[in-house]
């Protein structure tokens, strides 16, 4: 893979295109990388023992190839 962990990068492609955020870990095998505040979803959790449930957003992983190292890092 051309990023690691902690780099700066930007998005080439999808719905978050244009927007800079640094990598917050890296799946080799699956060529992905988990890139913060990119490819945020919503997702329904469980409440605890009575209590209420909620709604989160939670980032999810992005193609290595939609994204590249940003200049300024």
């Amino acid at each position: 893979m051309h990023v690691k962990k902690n780099d700066n990068i930007i998005v080439l492609a999808g719905k978050d295109k244009g927007k800079v955020g640094k990598i917050l870990r890296a799946f080799p095998r699956e060529n992905r990388v988990l890139v913060e505040g990119v490819n945020l979803k919503k997702v329904h959790e469980r409440g605890k023992a009575k209590g209420k449930g909620q709604m989160t957003e939670k980032n999810f992983p992005i193609h290595a190839s939609n994204v590249k190292l940003h200049g300024n890092a």
